[in-house]
């Protein structure tokens, strides 16, 4: 085993823990919610927003990360599904999207509940992805879900030209196998778009798949919650 996790970097505390930064943050989102709801780009929204407030770069990848606007919100919202609603279905998940968050959430980093009900980190692949000492956990996590929401199957999807996608691929199909899941594991080339035109149910935090997806399940909400899971939680709004 190695010695990684996703762990908050250092100054996120600085950041993320006052009260004062929270409430910034918080009142940036307003703003961001209003152009974003007036048709103004999301760039040129964030930067405006990010130097009225005088925010760090680490604050404006959160707030952008839970931004949306009205329509955006509302859309999303209309296809959100329950626990009940997946009984004897198939569910996609966005694989390393699941994955990285639940990692992040289990090493103590700083989660963030967006404006549409979706919570998201700070980690990203950047064309690598590693496993952490918190990967093994997540993916139990994701079969306690898979077992109480009765699904029929779960297709783990990951993006093919990402490094060592092969490596977890044969680690969740081992795990499933050892545990009797009905699981698949896919590589992609283009997961964002495979998952928007293919899956009838997906998970995933990603903005761009829930604005053009079918249905989608907020899992990492659900697992909070149902599993009682210790969150270094910001609530954005």
């Amino acid at each position: 085993m190695n010695n990684r996790n996703r762990r908050k970097n250092t100054g996120d505390d600085t950041l993320f823990s006052t009260q004062k930064q929270i409430d910034k943050l918080k009142v940036a989102l307003q703003d961001m919610r209003y152009l974003l709801s007036r048709n103004y780009a999301e760039k040129a929204s964030t930067d405006l927003v990010g130097n009225h407030y005088r925010l760090k770069a680490r604050q404006i990848q959160a707030l952008r990360g839970a931004s949306a606007s009205e329509l955006q919100i509302q859309n999303r919202k209309s296809k959100e599904l329950r626990i009940s609603d997946l009984k004897s279905k198939t569910i996609y998940l966005d694989g390393f999207n699941v994955l990285i968050l639940l990692e992040s959430l289990l090493s103590e980093a700083y989660i963030f509940e967006g404006t549409d009900g979706c919570f998201r980190d700070l980690s990203g692949v950047h064309g690598t992805y590693k496993r952490v000492n918190q990967t093994q956990r997540a993916i139990e996590l994701v079969a306690l879900f898979y077992k109480k929401s009765q699904s029929e199957n779960l297709i783990w999807i990951f993006d093919k030209p990402v490094s060592n996608s092969g490596r977890i691929k044969e680690m969740i199909v081992d795990f499933a196998k050892e545990n009797h899941l009905d699981w698949n594991v896919e590589l992609e080339f283009n997961p964002d778009k495979f998952l928007a035109e293919n899956a009838e149910i997906m998970v995933s935090s990603d903005a761009w798949i829930l604005d053009n997806c079918k249905n989608w399940f907020n899992l990492v909400g659900y697992l909070i919650d149902e599993e009682k899971l210790s969150v270094n939680l910001v609530k954005m709004f």
